[in-house]
């Protein structure tokens, strides 16, 4: 880590440690909603940022682990907390189901693919399946989350919470960005021919990429549903998903880029909320503008460079360059 890294994001714990002390109310929620998408869209950036996998059907596994929480909560008294870890096997479990027979798609037709599965959720949500998601009013009564022995119930108690659980998700995705895992799917996303040339089994990693963005969305899904105590297929449409997709483009797939886009994305139109009829078109032309001007996001990760083997260099040809440069060290 470059002491320019270190130095901003010490800078941003120090900021986030003593917001609450200057804001009110509204504005701690504002913010404990910014904090909640920060760490799905660093979940999604495991998928997206990293692998180059497009996936826009995130909010599914978030909406599984939310209402796995809700269902054990409500109805077999588990505590929230406790709820947590399942709620994250059971997205992870569920990507497993569903990710394994798209994993060979790429580009436009995976995206597609994804967007159905977030449809098929939301859709089999609102007919109560298996009788225990309650149809379209959701479920209600979730309890609050206690943590030794304190009960977390006001925004301030969230805000911390929230927060503390992003900084956990970067200094993990950190190390997991540069672990052998990390190498690999960078690798596959420069050139994925490149990649399997250099013996590594792409489909397994672009798999377990579904299946670890899903376990940290799920787990996220949790702390949704003790936050508001009420959950409902609304809550899990479409369109988070857009907005995750957005955040993890915007900010250009490094860790620092997600917090900027989720902070723009989230927190900036509450600055502008007299002007919400507006607030699409203002959506829009950012977007197309960042396509234009800076494709590579906000905030694009450090380039690494490693050395491809000469064998490989030889086989892809233009591949080879690109791949070296992306983690031929995986």
């Amino acid at each position: 880590m470059t002491v320019s890294r270190t130095t901003s994001y010490a800078g941003i714990a120090v900021v986030v440690a003593v917001l609450p002390l200057l804001l009110d109310p509204y504005w701690t929620d504002v913010f404990v909603s910014i904090g909640l998408y920060s760490v799905l869209a660093l979940s999604l950036n495991i998928i997206l940022g990293q692998a180059g996998l497009f996936h826009m059907g995130h909010a599914a596994f978030y909406a599984v682990g939310a209402y796995v929480t809700a269902i054990a909560n409500t109805m077999w008294g588990v505590p929230v907390l406790w709820a947590m870890p399942f709620a994250g096997l059971a997205a992870a479990l569920f990507a497993m189901v569903v990710a394994r027979p798209i994993i060979h798609l790429r580009g436009d037709y995976l995206l597609i693919v994804t967007i159905g599965i977030v449809e098929i959720v939301r859709i089999a949500l609102i007919n109560n399946v298996f009788g225990l998601t309650g149809g379209a009013n959701g479920i209600f009564g979730i309890s609050r989350p206690m943590l030794f022995g304190f009960k977390i119930a006001k925004p301030v108690h969230f805000y911390y919470l929230v927060w503390a659980y992003v900084a956990c998700s970067i200094l993990l995705f950190r190390r997991l960005e540069n672990s052998r895992f990390g190498r690999a799917l960078n690798y596959i996303k420069e050139d994925d021919t490149a990649a399997e040339g250099s013996g590594v089994n792409i489909a397994s990693y672009k798999l377990w990429a579904f299946v670890l963005g899903a376990f940290w969305a799920g787990m996220t899904g949790t702390i949704y549903a003790a936050k508001m105590t009420i959950i409902s297929p609304e809550s899990f449409s479409f369109w988070e998903s857009v907005v995750l997709f957005a955040i993890v483009i915007l900010g250009g797939g490094s860790n620092r880029g997600v917090l900027l886009g989720a902070f723009l994305l989230i927190g900036l139109p509450e600055f502008f909320r007299e002007f919400a009829s507006a607030r699409m078109l203002a959506f829009g032309l950012a977007m197309v503008m960042m396509m234009i001007f800076r494709p590579q996001g906000m905030l694009p990760p450090m380039p690494r460079f490693y050395k491809l083997p000469e064998r490989i260099r030889c086989i892809t040809g233009k591949g080879g360059d690109a791949a070296a440069q992306a983690g031929g060290g995986a």
